[in-house]
């Protein structure tokens, strides 16, 4: 009997940290794809929006023409995860955006652009996250954003002590504010490949 096909993983590459959840892809078996144009959406089963800076990811997917063939991908039920800029991407709505910002939307939020203020203020901390199981993920924020409104379509994953809404999730959308490709926790792609698998069906 032939081994079953990997799983296709795209990490739109415009801008941010795509090695870093390459290499995590990776470690649990599926195979990753950097995208930059939208032929390279095709045949994916999920798709990664990492961080970087939300205003310049946005700018380049417009100028690649990736921006209407990524909405059309999250319409159809890619899965898809953002991290950090990539939750900004997602997010139907942003405060604090720069004048002419657009996102991909999909995630019934509201985000708030660098909530968690400069680079040198980044942090790591551990976050309950009971949908991943009971250890504790260790989250680091970098120049973070937060959710400040989640509509009725979207679930709270995790928060901070002070209340604070870090991870959400709809349908076959997921989100962190902090990166947990960086302290090697694997969790959350996990999750998005468990997603991938039952779409392949």
């Amino acid at each position: 009997m032939s081994a079953p096909i990997a799983l296709r993983v795209g990490i739109l590459a415009l801008q941010g940290d795509v090695r870093e959840h390459a290499r995590t892809l990776q470690r649990l078996g599926a195979e990753a794809a950097e995208v930059r144009r939208p032929a390279e959406l095709e045949g994916l089963d999920a798709l990664v929006l990492p961080g970087g800076e939300s205003s310049v990811i946005d700018k380049l997917s417009r100028q690649f023409g990736l921006r209407e063939p990524l909405r059309a991908a999250i319409v159809d039920g890619l899965p898809v995860y953002g991290t950090c800029a990539g939750m900004i991407l997602l997010a139907d709505r942003v405060e604090d955006a720069i004048a002419g910002q657009q996102t991909l939307g999909g995630l019934d939020v509201t985000v708030r652009r660098n909530a968690f203020g400069r680079q040198t203020e980044s942090f790591e901390t551990t976050l309950a996250v009971p949908a991943l199981g009971p250890a504790p993920v260790t989250a680091t924020f970098i120049r973070a954003p937060e959710v400040t409104e989640v509509g009725p379509g979207a679930t709270v994953l995790a928060q901070l002590e002070d209340g604070r809404i870090v991870a959400v999730e709809q349908g076959s959308l997921l989100a962190t504010a902090f990166h947990p490709e960086v302290a090697g926790e694997d969790r959350f792609h996990r999750r998005l490949l468990e997603r991938a698998a039952a779409r392949r069906g």
